[in-house]
Parts: structure tokens; C-alpha cells; sequence
């Protein structure tokens, strides 16, 4: 997978205002450590996460998605009537239908000339929406278009702590599949990519590959149920057979990016990465032989962020240190199915 016209214009991110710390989860989680015997302090112990950020009660990723695709939008300075495409591409949606991408269109005030869609793809939809994005301007049927998304963990998160306060039967081994759970943040972050042509940035999209292994699909599940009763989301994750497939298939995934990109690792000067936890940030590094400090890490402050979270990394390592001439980054993309994504990117 080759692209020759593509150009990432602008990224930007909002970050939530609500700061959660792991700790004012395991006060809340009390009961079930004293039940369970649990040491305070093992979430932040096992997954690296001090904290993560909550919106406020009530907000739609929608309405947050129109701020963040705004800005990432004046970033680019392209103008509007330019956009041929907004795809909307996190877990968390307002409602099932219309498309919330409808709406962020309507309140960024893009021209009716746009395709306008929601994709969902676990936690690589936001990479997915690039594509679908870059393919359209590769094939010159549009010039211009933004992916943006928000998730918002808050309601899977209480609705988590919840159902384990509740459970009777909670012991430590069923208690292993809702832990995952409590690591989710929330965040939103927003791509323009454009024909080459209309950069200013210099930024290529160069390229990458794609890969699945559907074997794993179950290993991380998710949804609203109707036993709990509340309309709150819940989740059941294996995390270490999760982890094991992930980095398998990551590595896989990595030696076709590589190979159609013609790059070698000493070739890559940043690295940007789904933010899971800090085994699973090791794990890569070491099975894909990357230097660990190529890596932005947000998941210490952020948690995991779903498909918002590689490009929020992104738009925040950029903000902290500027791309300069030359640079190459590595875009290393895996969500639960599991499927992976990783795409290079060179600054001109």
C-alpha cells in the first residue's frame, strides 16, 4: 500500500477536564479489594495508568468532535469548501442512527458536496477513516478530508465499578475480565489530509499495510446489555492472551509496512503508538526492536483512549516538539478483532 498524493495537513486533540486518578478508583473499589485480598495500588502497578480524563456527565462524543475537527480544520487553513469527506471514526457515537458524522458535519459547517459516514473498528477507526480518506484524494475523486472521533470511557468505567461493588459472586479470577475496563480514558482527536498539491505542511502520507487475525476476536468484547440494566456499556477482555495475539500480529503487521515502504528501522526518527498500557508499550518496543524513546507515551496520563489514542499521541507529540524536515514517523495502529494498521509518514 503505496500513496503518492497524500498529505496529513493538520492533527489536533482536546483533552478532557475531568482528571481521574487510578487511586479515587481502587477508594471506590474498596470493598472488593478487602473481599478479594487485592494490594492497593495494582492498577497503576500493572498497566502503568496514574490517571485518565473524563468528560462531563451527559456530553456526546458529537458535540466534542465538532470542536476538535474545527480547530484541526483552521490548523490545516484549508478552506472548507475544500473538504469531500468526514468520517466519523470512534467507539463511542450519539446514538446508533444517523451517523454521527452527520452531525459534526452540520456543526463544522462542511459543504453538502462531502461524503459523510460513521466507520467503527474497535480501536483502529480512526486509522481506518485515513484510508477510506487517503484512497479518495489517490484516486483524485476528492481533494481534502477529516477522520475525527471521541471516546468517552466515563460510563463504561462507573458502570464497571458498579457491577464488581455488586456482584456476590465476584472472586479473583472473574474479576479478570473486567479490569481491562477500568483502564479506558477518554479523549478526541482529529486528521486533515489533503492532496499534495494543497499542502502546506510537506507531511506524505507514504504508505503501509494492513493485517488481521480474526481467531482473536473474542479475546476483547464489548457492549450494552441488557442484564445490567442501566444502558451503561461493559466489557470482557482477556488481557494477556490479548496481549500475546496483539504483538504477534503488530509484528507481522509491521514486517509488511516496512517491506512496502522500503524502510528499515534505523530509518524511523518517531514512533507513535496505540496506547494500551505500559507492558503492552514494552511488549512492542522489544518485539518490533524500537528504541522505547521514538515513543511518545500518553497512556501514564490519559489511559486508554481507544481509536482516538494513537492520534491523539500524535497530535501531542507534535505540539511538544515540532516535525522537522526529514523526519519519519512510524504509525504503529492495533485494535481488538484484531486487525492492525501501521502507515509511514515523511516530512518533505
Amino acid at each position: 500500500m503505496q500513496y503518492q498524493h497524500v498529505c496529513i495537513e493538520a492533527v489536533a486533540h482536546t483533552l478532557p477536564p475531568h482528571v481521574i486518578s487510578s487511586d479515587s478508583i481502587e477508594q471506590q473499589l474498596q470493598p472488593v479489594y478487602q473481599k478479594l485480598g487485592l494490594p492497593v495500588g495494582r492498577l497503576e502497578l500493572m498497566t502503568g495508568i496514574r490517571e485518565r480524563r473524563w468528560f462531563d456527565p451527559g456530553v456526546l462524543p458529537g458535540t466534542v468532535s465538532i470542536a476538535t475537527a474545527t480547530r484541526a480544520l483552521q490548523i490545516s487553513g484549508l478552506d472548507p469548501s475544500l473538504i469531500g469527506a468526514l468520517i466519523h471514526g470512534s467507539v463511542c457515537r450519539d446514538r446508533m442512527e444517523p451517523a454521527t458524522a452527520a452531525g459534526v458535519h452540520s456543526g463544522v459547517g462542511l459543504p453538502d458536496r462531502c461524503l459523510v459516514m460513521d466507520v467503527s473498528n474497535a480501536c483502529l477507526g480512526l486509522l481506518n477513516g485515513m484510508l477510506m480518506i487517503a484512497d479518495q484524494i489517490e484516486l483524485g475523486r476528492i481533494q481534502a478530508g477529516i477522520v475525527v472521533g471521541t471516546e468517552s470511557g466515563r460510563d463504561l468505567v462507573e458502570g464497571t465499578i458498579e457491577s464488581l461493588l455488586n456482584d456476590p459472586n465476584l472472586t479473583r479470577q472473574s474479576i479478570k475480565p473486567a479490569f481491562a475496563s477500568l483502564t479506558i480514558g477518554s479523549g478526541s482527536a482529529a486528521i486533515v489530509l489533503c492532496d499534495r498539491k494543497l499542502s502546506k505542511s510537506g507531511h506524505r502520507l507514504l504508505g503501509g499495510a494492513f493485517l488481521s487475525d480474526s481467531s482473536a476476536h473474542q479475546l476483547c468484547a464489548g457492549g450494552v446489555e441488557g442484564r445490567h440494566g442501566d444502558g451503561r456499556p461493559r466489557m470482557e477482555t482477556d488481557s494477556e492472551a490479548l496481549l500475546h495475539a496483539g504483538i504477534s500480529l503488530a509484528r507481522r503487521t509491521w514486517q509488511l509496512a516496512a517491506a512496502s515502504l522500503g524502510w528499515q528501522n534505523q530509518d524511523v526518527t518517531r514512533v507513535f503508538t496505540h496506547q494500551v498500557g505500559r507492558q503492552h508499550r514494552t511488549a512492542l518496543m522489544q518485539q518490533l526492536n524500537f528504541d522505547p524513546a521514538l515513543d511518545f507515551p500518553t497512556v501514564e496520563f490519559l489511559g486508554n483512549t481507544g481509536a482516538a489514542a494513537l492520534p491523539m499521541a500524535l497530535s501531542l507529540g507534535l505540539e511538544a516538539s515540532p516535525a522537522k524536515s526529514g523526519e519519519r514517523f512510524a504509525l504503529l495502529g492495533i485494535g481488538s478483532g484484531l486487525n492492525s494498521i501501521m502507515l509511514g509518514t515523511q516530512i518533505l
